[in-house]
Order: C-alpha cells, then structure tokens, then sequence
C-alpha cells in the first residue's frame, strides 16, 4: 500500500487562483492573436514579424509557466521561481503593448481599398485580442507586485520591475541608434552609446542574478550594490542627456529641426529624435529606481 509523502502533486491554485486566471487568458488572447493573424490576418516586413514573434514567444513562456506550476515542477528548477516569473510578467506587458500599437498602426484600416473586407476585419479582431492580451499580463504585473511590508521577490518590487523597463527603453534607444542615427559622427556622443550600453549590461545582469538565484556571489551586499550602480547611472545618464540633444539638434552639429528633405522612416533626425527622448525617459526611471531602492530589503529566495 502507498502512502502519501506529501500535498497532492497537481497545484490546481496555479489554474484557480486570480494569477492563475489571468494566465490562462494570457494563453488564450494570445493564442487566439496569432492564429487570426497566420489565419487571413497575415503580416509583412519586420514589423509584422516582429509582432508575431513577441506573440508567440509570450504565448510559449507563458505555457511553460503555467505547467511548471500546476504539475510543481518548478521547485526542480534551480533558478529562483518567483523572481522568474515577475520578471517575465513585465517583459511581457511591455512587449505586448508595443505589438498591439505596432500592428494596428501598420496593418489595421477601417476601409477596403487596398485589401479586402475579410482580411481588414481579421485584422482588426487581431489587434482587439493583442490589446487584450496586454491587459491580461498588466493585470498579472498588478496581482503579483510587492506590497508594503511583504516578504516577496526583488523582481516583484517597484525597483525589480523598474529594471526590466529600463532595460527595454535601452533596446528601443538601440533601435534607434542602427536606424542611420549618426552617432559615430561625434566622439561626444560615441560616449553616449557607451552610456546606454553600460548601463543595459549591469542591469540586464541585475536581473540575471536575481532569476538564477545568485546574489549571494557579488562582493557586497546586494542592496548596497544596486543603490551604488543605480546612482551611477543617474550620473551618466545625466551626461548623456545633456550631450545628445548638444550634438544632434543644436545648429553647430546638427538641425534644431527636421530637415525637409528626410524621407519618412529614413531620416537620422527622426531617430537622433527618439533617443533623446528615451534617454529622458531612462533618466526618469533610474532616479524613481533610486528612491524606490532606499525602501526596500532584499530577500534572496522568497
């Protein structure tokens, strides 16, 4: 006769919980967004491709959570759970609201001419399921943030959830930087490049030793090093913020305005534009960051 060692081996909380609810509509949005769209919807360029691919990659992670967490496999995983999965959950927001801005912008019209009726309204019953789909994972991002005086994972709080944005406002400074921006014009802003890549790396490693589960192996306190580095990067952003508009928009470098001339989508301009204002944005966040992370303790494994 066998006896029972322990809980049952299914969590049905992972499916039955608000968290495990809002999952299970992530699933079904998104894979009810990409299959309108491979149906008739159909897409084109990078842009489309890139749409389907956060689509698809949310939808494959997001699978993988959810049978990890109803057949408890994640405890055989030796990366830290919780900080895991709040960290994803943001990525995915961010992701998933720049795929439904993205692809109705694109693709979405509420006319007949260049394509027919049935692909226009797959389209736009896609990109209705992509904002859905986007407020499923906020809402999963709202449910399963820290609370104060909770006792939860780094990734949860507003400074862990902080640096996943800021590391994605650094791809979109990316982005831009290889669209023709020019930077390697000036050694000046050569220097804000490296500014940008600097401070993506540490913090994407941040994040990598929270998720893996290994804080424990820096040199110092792990609070300590986060305030440290953030400050640091508040510095350099700063210099950033001052040196890139100087060189791109004053009328010694560069054009205070657009020129005429540019083409849209092909003009430095226009992206000279957009990292100046994501660098402010980045600015923005890695001082809320700082504030944030002088409230908090850290706990290694919740």
């Amino acid at each position: 006769m066998m006896e029972s060692s322990g809980g049952p081996y299914l969590n049905t909380a992972a499916v039955a919980s608000p968290v495990g609810v809002a999952r299970l509509l992530q699933v079904a949005f998104g894979c009810t967004t990409f299959s309108l769209v491979a149906h008739q919807g159909g897409f084109s360029a990078a842009y489309g491709t890139f749409c389907m691919f956060i689509w698809c990659f949310c939808f494959a992670v997001t699978i993988f959570i959810i049978t990890c967490e109803f057949t408890r496999l994640h405890s055989c995983l030796s990366i830290s759970w919780g900080n895991f999965t709040a960290a994803f959950a943001m990525l995915a927001t961010l992701m998933s609201i720049t795929a439904a801005v993205i692809y109705p912008l694109y693709f979405a019209q509420f006319g007949c001419y260049s394509i027919s009726c049935k692909v226009r309204d797959f389209r736009i019953a896609a990109s209705v399921f992509a904002g859905l789909l986007f407020i499923a994972y906020a809402v999963e991002v709202f449910l399963t943030r820290a609370k104060p005086g909770q006792v939860t994972s780094y990734m949860a709080t507003v400074s862990g959830l902080l640096k996943i944005v800021q590391a994605f406002v650094a791809c979109i400074i990316f982005g831009a930087l290889v669209n023709d921006s020019q930077y390697s014009n000036y050694v000046a802003t050569q220097w804000c490049v490296a500014v940008y890549s600097f401070c993506f790396v540490v913090t994407v490693v941040v994040v990598a030793f929270n998720v893996t589960g290994r804080t424990a192996m820096l040199w110092c306190p792990f609070e300590r090093f986060v305030v440290i580095y953030t400050f640091v990067a508040i510095l350099m952003y700063v210099s950033a913020a001052v040196i890139w508009p100087v060189f791109c928009f004053d009328s010694k470098y560069g054009s205070p305005w657009r020129p005429y001339q540019c083409s849209q989508g092909k003009c430095p301009w226009d992206s000279q534009l957009v990292i100046a204002i994501f660098t402010y944005v980045n600015l923005v966040l890695y001082i809320v960051d700082l504030a944030y992370s002088q409230r908090i303790r850290f706990v290694s494994h919740p």
